[in-house]
């Protein structure tokens, strides 16, 4: 008998577990260990921030759906891994001894690089349900007294996608609010240029969200280094190509909400041989690190190198997508493993995005992620925006009936009808 061990709860950990329950024989244990029982839906945070959604819509509590499952669940946290002893400390003492091990923590949200930066600070957040809930009183003290906003993601971040959709539903709300037009509005970015998404763009997404931004009267930094925020003022780094300041900008706010670089968890962070220096774990093409063969890295966690070169620091976003392929190809190496073979089943990287806008959208394609590309597609229209309602209520529908269903592959398939994505599938079952 062996007992396979997820360290996480989130999109990956969550559907991690759901699969290794399904592929692997009843005499085999399944455990999850993360803090709380509740499941966050995070794309929906933008929404929350602004009022569209409550907590209640947006989050599951897994302890039913995961008893029902046949999967043990510990709430307590994970104060430590000690991966000599495959064993995890627990917050309240306890441990759990494993023989598989899933990691699928999602990331640590490094605020505190940055003087005066997050939510317990001077700006919002939307990284989070607790910041987003949070970030609805300061909403609704910017319609009541309108003023300057500022919105973006700093240097080291990767996860452009949630910056732009807030950037876009803000401004819809606003408009609602009838105050749009005493809101000045900034988007302030690490990226080299608008769409660029910590993947060198896809399709024409440059010249998409440019023209979004023009059209609702959004100005850009591109290439910015934040240097701190103070009460109402941040002040940021335009940096050329050779790293010198080209120029200094000090931005008043009345609200602002930049979303913080990522680096690995408190619990995983500064093992050697299993995390990078940023605490992200390292993985070969099986999803598994080299140093200890019985842990997987999946999700947010994996330590992935950036796409190129960039005057500012720019991540690569973990896409659900590619997260999804993760979780296909580690139950199926596991599996193998308990077995007695080999892994063999590779994840393939590919980006499948639906970016709300509020009353519109951009959905785009990469296959694989990195370019250069096979599919490099992108389109805009409200549909995106259905979509994206579409694609909470199956997920969340998916959360709480506890079912292991690939949702990308069918939008990929079903929804957008891209053929060249129906080898997806196959690739990742290789």
């Amino acid at each position: 008998m062996a007992h396979v061990v997820v360290l996480g709860a989130g999109l990956g950990g969550t559907i991690m577990a759901y699969e290794l329950r399904d592929a692997l024989a009843p005499v085999h244990d399944v455990s999850v260990v993360t803090k709380g029982t509740q499941y966050s839906f995070v794309p929906s945070n933008p929404w929350v921030a602004v009022g569209w959604r409550q907590r209640k819509a947006v989050t599951v509590d897994l302890a039913p759906v995961m008893a029902r499952r046949g999967i043990a669940l510990y709430p307590q946290g994970a104060l430590r891994l000690h991966p000599a002893e495959k064993n995890i400390e627990l917050m309240d003492g306890s441990s759990v001894d494993y023989d598989y091990l899933v990691i699928a923590t999602g990331p640590d949200l490094a605020f505190d690089e940055i003087e005066g930066f997050g939510p317990e600070h001077f700006t919002q957040s939307v990284c989070h349900i607790d910041h987003a809930i949070k970030a609805k009183p300061a909403f609704d003290a910017l319609v009541a007294n309108p003023g300057p906003v500022v919105v973006g993601a700093v240097q080291g971040a990767s996860c452009f996608g949630p910056a732009y959709e807030f950037a876009f539903i803000l401004e819809k709300a606003l408009r609602d609010a009838r105050v749009r037009d005493r809101v000045p509005m900034t988007f302030v970015t690490s990226e080299p240029y608008i769409g660029h998404l910590g993947l060198d763009g896809v399709g024409d997404t440059k010249g998409m969200l440019e023209s979004a931004m023009r059209n609702r009267h959004i100005k850009w930094i591109t290439n910015a280094r934040l240097d701190k925020v103070e009460a109402g003022k941040l002040t940021a780094s335009e940096i050329g190509e050779g790293g010198s300041v080209l120029k200094t900008h000090e931005l008043p706010f009345t609200y602002s909400m930049l979303l913080p670089a990522f680096r690995g968890v408190e619990a995983v962070r500064g093992i050697d041989g299993l995390t990078n220096p940023r605490g992200f774990i390292l993985v070969d093409k099986y999803q598994r690190n080299p140093k200890f063969p019985d842990i997987f890295g999946i999700g947010v966690c994996v330590a992935i190198p950036p796409v190129g070169k960039t005057p500012v620091p720019v991540g690569v976003p973990k896409t659900g997508f590619m997260i999804e392929s993760m979780v296909a190809a580690t139950t199926h190496n596991i599996e193998r493993l308990i077995n007695g073979a080999e892994p063999d089943a590779q994840a393939t990287w590919n980006a499948i995005c639906l970016a709300d806008m509020g009353d519109s959208g951009i959905a785009f394609v990469a296959q694989p992620q990195i370019p250069p590309r096979n599919v490099n597609w992108a389109a805009e229209g409200k549909w995106v925006h259905a979509a994206k309602i579409g694609f909470e209520k199956y997920f969340l529908g998916k959360m709480r009936s506890g079912r292991s269903e690939p949702f990308y592959e069918h939008l990929a398939l079903q929804v957008l009808g891209i053929d060249k994505l129906k080898a997806i599938k196959t690739e990742t079952a290789k």
